[in-house]
């Protein structure tokens, strides 16, 4: 027999629950502590994740580092995975710069820029894992406002690298 509350046609699942939830945290940080420790919380977590990430793709390949090519094309391959729309604008021998329309965690990003923290530490870890450094710039994101996000990931210590804002992440070997 169906209750009343089981016919409803509320829109809650696992998915739009679990974004809930991480953006509700977010907010609580980035209100109790700020927003800078905030973000350096959810970028531990965020370093977890690109281990984890960069460890199944290993996994799966068969493969024990990957060239900067195949660097991006996981970027943009895990991020379609959760629903994200990250796209590779340019690549060369310095950097990666990518492009996003859609963030993973919806609309819940709006006004939480720490959850891009995920982002920076996810593609900061695994490109510095296999190409021995990153350093992550978020020149715009959907958290802020922008309407998309532009993504860069320098992979060489240059001093276009140094002069911008983003964080270092160095290859754990």
């Amino acid at each position: 027999m169906n209750t009343p509350v089981e016919k409803d046609d509320l829109s809650l699942d696992r998915d739009i629950f679990l974004r809930q939830l991480i953006r509700e945290l977010a907010g609580t940080l980035e209100e109790v502590i700020g927003l800078n420790e905030a973000s350096d919380f959810i970028s531990i977590v965020g370093q977890q994740l690109g281990d984890w990430i960069n460890d199944k793709y290993q996994l799966s390949t068969g493969k024990t580092h990957f060239s900067r090519e195949e660097v991006a094309d996981i970027l943009v391959d895990l991020k379609r995975r959760i629903n994200g729309g990250f796209s590779v604008t340019e690549q060369d021998d310095e950097k990666i710069s990518l492009r996003n329309t859609i963030c993973p965690f919806s609309n819940g990003v709006l006004g939480r820029p720490s959850m891009c923290m995920m982002t920076s530490n996810v593609f900061g870890v695994i490109a510095a894992d296999n190409l021995g450094y990153a350093k992550v710039e978020l020149q715009k994101t959907i958290a802020d406002g922008d309407g998309h996000c532009e993504v860069i990931v320098y992979i060489k210590q240059t001093a276009e690298a140094k002069s911008c804002t983003g964080r270092e992440y160095f290859a754990a070997d």
